[in-house]
């Protein structure tokens, strides 16, 4: 029996399920896997907010730098005026959408992969700054000092009670992208997608729909930077680089772009599978190149599209069944 909006009964277990699953797995895990787990809640964020630049068509290679503006400005905020996480988390989503606002201007006049190009331009400048303006930003040995916050007598710098928060804070945002991405705005930049001169023939101004989605992107993603560094404690240029902006574009492909849950799946799985070949250090980009190809040969629409490849697999053979029986 179907629900108000869409949800049944076994996909609502499921769910309760999981979410049980979730609450109890950081008290199964040592240390070491409990600040992964805590990465990866950051980084599905990360993902998901990426995810919303690219329904407009657009690749950028800033997603990266505009977390780290997130993260920078959070260690400023702490270490100077000692605010809370309660405003530091909005703090860094805003600033780094009002820099993502201020470059639409001149990357937004872009497309495809003139886009692609100016966006890593202008990231690599963001970046530069934070090197070589070392009063402010520390230069390359970052800033640090930046104390766990305490909230309700709940010391945050113990992983278990961060992971709970950092789950919180990541599961409304992640709310929140679902419903803008459901919304008539979210159809709007499909239709920009993949009709762009059809919808702007009936008024729709692409430019601005654009303009919104890399906005919202940063924003989202500059709360991501936020949750990483009260955690760490520390930031540094050296941890949003193209390096780390490439492990996000693998995330998104080999997962697939085109349900909200692809990306979900491609951190998920690769972070496990990233943690499974550390022994390997030195030929991890080699293989993590071979599973890009590979994906893109044989799953172009991700991993997510396997239980449609399945159903669809395993429909055909109980179609032709039925046809050889109904000819007998």
């Amino acid at each position: 029996m179907s629900s108000k909006g869409g949800f049944t009964m076994p996909k609502l277990a499921i769910g309760a399920v999981a979410l049980i699953a979730l609450l109890a797995t950081p008290h199964f895990l040592g240390f070491h896997h409990q600040d992964l787990l805590i990465f990866l809640t950051i980084n599905v964020l990360a993902v998901c907010s990426y995810r919303l630049v690219t329904l407009t068509g657009e690749w950028s290679l800033i997603h990266a730098v505009m977390m780290g503006v997130g993260a920078y400005t959070v260690a400023l905020s702490v270490n100077h005026f000692d605010l809370a996480i309660w405003f530091t988390l909005p703090l860094a989503g805003t600033a780094a959408g009002l820099i993502a606002a201020l470059l639409c201007f001149p990357l937004l006049r872009m497309t495809q992969f003139y886009f692609l190009i100016g966006s890593f331009a202008a990231g690599e400048a963001i970046r530069l700054t934070w090197v070589e303006f070392v009063g402010v930003f520390g230069g390359t040995s970052g800033l640090r000092g930046v104390e766990a916050p305490v909230v309700w007598g709940i010391d945050f710098l113990d992983p278990i009670p961060y992971f709970y928060f950092t789950l919180v804070v990541v599961g409304i945002c992640l709310l929140i992208l679902y419903r803008i991405e459901h919304s008539r705005i979210g159809l709007t930049l499909h239709a920009i997608h993949w009709k762009a001169p059809l919808a702007e023939s009936v008024g729709v101004n692409a430019w601005r729909y654009r303009a919104l989605a890399f906005i919202l992107g940063s924003f989202f993603v500059g709360i991501a930077g936020g949750l990483k560094v009260h955690y760490l404690g520390s930031v540094t240029p050296n941890q949003f680089t193209i390096g780390f902006m490439v492990f996000i574009l693998i995330w998104v492909i080999v997962g697939g772009y085109n349900k909200f849950y692809g990306p979900v799946i491609g951190v998920v799985v690769l972070t496990i599978f990233d943690e499974s070949i550390r022994s390997f250090e030195v030929i991890r980009p080699a293989i993590y190149g071979g599973m890009l190809i590979l994906s893109i040969l044989f799953l172009p629409m991700g991993l997510e599209s396997i239980p449609a490849k399945l159903k669809s697999w395993f429909g055909s053979d109980s179609a032709s069944d039925e046809q050889a029986l109904s000819d007998q």
